[in-house]
């Protein structure tokens, strides 16, 4: 008997700790998986402001390239010195901004909708933009033998990634410069809009659930890869060509508190986007070896080499683009109209670009006071 209720107290503690292992699993985000995500400090090294460590945040997708390259060639962990660099992938912005509310990350990359999202919900006072690093790569790619020009979208089923993503509100806002109308929360209307995750989208383009796709690379090179044709790149709709499709964020806590490392992180931002730019070849090989560290899987150059060639990589943040956007949003009912004065404080980029010789950049009347 004894014996018995000694395997039987180790069963219930085994089965107890159950919900805490599922509830660690599923946090904000999974931790790259390479020792590229986790290099070692260089002997001597001296810790910034005291810090431990700095959480990095950033998505598996080839717009967020400056992340990518910047942790596989070890640009953050230079930069940091003494200060481990630690990392977390998402898969959407939600999760992202909820993770840097919470602490869970200090700076992270994202699309400029989870950012006004996220900035207009706290009243201001959850998160700044601190820079620019990437312009384009978004693609609208479909079936070519359902839909052979732009006006044969309506009526057809069409995937962005996620209800009021970035592509999301770019996409209902183009359906409403065509005169169409949907609803912005369900979808339904003139078009279908399907929200799909991105990891699925391919597969349900090929098995023929869509007709095509409003998404950002490396997902339209997928789709084309699957036999699609890219009907419009979004670049097209904007003056010169640029749209701000990533930033660089931090929570206003950890920016007033720890604003040398929030210089260290943009300096190797800077320096990762040189040096990609310098190097564009050896660049897309560290993105994709990233990439295959954080989700298991490379990119076939078949999907990688035209999915890079769409994206811009840029220390701007385009901060007049955001508020366009952030308009965009308002007329497709999916925002109240927002106040997005203070959202950007860029005093620490310009202060990086003056060190190193290069053009500062503009917050387009929206900086912080």
């Amino acid at each position: 008997m004894p014996a018995n209720r000694s395997l039987l107290r180790g069963a219930i503690a085994a089965l107890a700790a159950l919900p805490l292992l599922t509830l660690a699993a599923c946090g904000y985000g999974s931790e790259a998986k390479d020792d590229s995500s986790s290099q070692k400090i260089a002997a001597g090294a001296k810790k910034i402001d005291g810090l431990d460590s700095v959480k990095i945040g950033y998505f598996g997708n080839l717009t967020h390239a400056t992340a990518l390259v910047g942790v596989q060639k070890g640009f953050f962990q230079k930069s940091l010195g003494g200060t481990q660099a630690e990392y977390q992938i998402f898969n959407a912005g939600p999760s992202e901004i909820e993770a840097l509310n919470s602490g869970a990350i200090d700076i992270g990359w994202i699309g400029p909708s989870p950012a006004i999202n996220g900035y207009t919900k706290s009243d201001g006072k959850s998160l700044r933009i601190i820079g620019g690093s990437a312009s384009g790569g978004v693609r609208l790619v479909v079936d070519p033998k359902k839909i052979k020009s732009l006006k044969d979208v309506k009526g057809k089923k069409i995937a962005t990634p996620q209800l009021g993503n970035t592509q999301d509100v770019a996409f209902l806002n183009w359906v409403a410069e065509q005169g169409w109308k949907v609803d912005p929360e369900s979808g339904k209307g003139d078009v279908s809009v399907v929200r799909t995750d991105n990891k699925v989208t391919p597969d349900a383009f090929k098995s023929g659930s869509i007709d095509g796709a409003w998404v950002p690379e490396p997902t339209a090179s997928k789709l084309v890869a699957e036999g699609g044709k890219v009907l419009l790149d979004e670049s097209s709709l904007w003056p010169g060509k640029k749209f701000v499709i990533t930033n660089i964020i931090v929570s206003q806590k950890f920016l007033t508190e720890h604003p040398k490392a929030v210089e260290a992180v943009l300096k190797a931002s800077v320096d990762t986007n040189k040096w990609i730019n310098a190097n564009p070849d050896e660049a897309k090989a560290a993105a994709n070896k990233q990439l295959e560290a954080d989700s298991g899987k490379a990119l076939p150059a078949n999907v990688l080499d035209p999915a890079w060639k769409s994206i811009q990589l840029t220390d701007d943040p385009l901060a007049s683009t955001l508020n366009t956007e952030a308009q965009h949003a308002v007329k497709s009912g999916l925002l109240k109209d927002p106040k997005l004065a203070g959202i950007y404080d860029l005093t620490l980029l310009n202060k990086v670009l003056k060190d190193e010789g290069e053009s500062t950049v503009d917050d387009a009347g929206l900086g912080a006071e």
